[in-house]
């Protein structure tokens, strides 16, 4: 697969115009404007204060045909998609300096043009910085304009994990966790190391963490990041809708999954947000279950979670339907019941009430709704009286992550908000998880389920099932003995 042009790109060289005398086409965002991204500069500026500095790090590179995807935290204050690149914020100046590398110019034959150093006065106009530096030049900068001299600045640098690709902050310190428990292991984060080589090189500086400060500012989404989530929730409720129309006896979990990347990827998403939870029967009961290897039999319902990473905005949907297209009546009571949590829960979200004033609320009016209902079993009937008391139906918040940064909960609500609710309910005695997720939007006068076109009464679900997916318009052509045409 990979060949030596490196000839060809030699002599390539030769006859390319140096950037000075062609401008060179650059990828680069067109989401947020210069004025937005140097807004949120501004105050990262006003909270660090005019003794304070902020360095942020980009994403480092990735190996072989891997591609590249910002870090998050850098993306969202820069815009810019280079690997290695840095951003210092000045407090006394109130300036920002973005470095880049040098300009690869036989990388850039094979894959396009990268902002760089070379681009100097191109990158200033696209994100508003007021200086663009090459790399090497940030230690320099760092001794400079008396940053070290007493009272030394403090430096301000984010310490959480940077989200890079489909992850979220909590996944990823689950798996620091788990590597520092691993004597052959343990290695320090990334930075962990960059905070070890700031202190070594420039002990005068106090480090101090500036991921609370970005967490904040993310919580709140702007109205165009609230255009990226509503379009990345639309997409993921179109995948999720043909992953139902394509269910049938028969049918593999992952050809949902199959079916679901296919939209998003019709409709410009660049992959996953997160991986796809897909589970029929009891394997939905694991709650993130990510095998997807099994066969979906009649009679079992099948979850799925899923939603695409749409210019680095996701969502969080999540469906449950039965397999054969209709709902047994036991199943139909749990389902309604799910239905009506999740409407109920969406009356009471507006600006000024928190969470637990909507859980209580909500939990008051499904109290009324159970009175006098009785369920097929006293399993179930323990499931949903249970459910009126869980407190996590209102879930997380929602944007550059799935499991995004910031508070939602034990705060005040505020417009600009997006998060989840999620009401679901267990049924171990049958090995039995049945919920469905939406995304909630806080707006200036109450709130907008962004994924309720997604199909949740009993009628439209299974009108939707009834329908032929594209698994049954163009079936897969199989030749594994142990695997069978998807069926009706």
């Amino acid at each position: 697969m990979r060949h030596h042009y490196g000839w060809l790109a030699a002599a390539v060289l030769l006859i390319t115009p140096s950037p000075s005398a062609a401008q060179r086409p650059h990828w680069y965002q067109k989401d947020f404007s210069a004025a937005e991204l140097a807004g949120r500069r501004a105050k990262v500026l006003d909270a660090i204060g005019a003794q304070g500095i902020a360095l942020v790090q980009g994403a480092s590179g990735v190996p072989g045909f891997s591609v590249f995807r910002q870090a998050n935290d850098f993306y969202y204050l820069t815009g810019v998609e280079s690997p290695h690149a840095y951003l210092l914020l000045n407090g006394r100046s109130r300036s920002a300096t973005l470095y880049l590398p040098h300009q690869d110019a036989a990388r850039e034959q094979g894959e396009g043009a990268l902002l760089s150093a070379e681009d100097a006065s191109l990158v200033r106009e696209l994100t508003g910085v007021e200086q663009v530096r090459a790399l090497e030049k940030l230690a320099e900068d760092l001794v400079g304009a008396n940053l070290i001299r007493p009272p030394a600045f403090t430096l301000y640098t984010p310490l959480s994990p940077a989200e890079v690709g489909n992850d979220s902050r909590d996944e990823l310190l689950a798996g620091q966790a788990r590597a520092a428990s691993d004597p052959w292991d343990g290695r320090p984060s990334r930075e962990a190391h960059f905070v070890r080589l700031v202190r070594e090189r420039f002990p005068q500086f106090e480090v101090r963490d500036l991921s609370p400060t970005l967490d904040a500012m993310r919580v709140i989404k702007s109205p165009a990041e609230v255009a990226l989530i509503r379009e990345a929730t639309r997409v993921a409720g179109l995948g999720i809708i043909e992953a139902m129309r394509s269910s049938a006896p028969g049918v593999y979990e992952y050809q949902l999954d199959a079916a679901a990347k296919y939209v998003f990827h019709l409709h410009g998403a660049r992959g996953d947000g997160y991986s796809s939870i897909i589970g029929g029967g009891a394997n939905a009961f694991l709650g993130h279950y990510f095998r997807k290897s099994d066969v979906l039999k009649s009679g079992d319902l099948v979850l799925m979670d899923y939603a695409p990473d749409y210019r680095y905005y996701t969502s969080d949907v999540t469906r449950i339907w039965p397999v054969n297209g209709s709902f047994t009546a036991p199943q139909k009571a749990l389902y309604e019941y799910i239905v009506a949590y999740r409407d109920a829960l969406f009356r009471y979200i507006k600006p000024g009430v928190t969470a637990d004033e909507v859980l209580d609320r909500a939990a008051t009016e499904m109290r009324s709704y159970l009175a006098g209902r009785r369920f097929d079993s006293a399993a179930h009937q323990r499931a949903v009286e249970a459910g009126v008391l869980f407190r996590g139906h209102f879930q997380h918040p929602v944007g550059m992550a799935v499991h995004d940064v910031g508070r939602v909960r034990g705060v005040p609500l505020q417009a600009g908000m997006v998060f989840t609710i999620d009401p679901m309910i267990w049924i171990p005695e049958e090995r039995l998880y049945i919920r469905i997720e939406d995304v909630a939007l806080v707006t200036a006068d109450g709130v907008e389920n962004l994924s309720g076109f997604v199909p949740s009464r009993v009628a439209d679900v299974e009108r939707t099932i009834a329908e032929a997916g594209v698994i049954q318009l163009r079936p897969p052509v199989l030749s594994a003995p142990n695997q069978r045409n998807p069926e009706r």
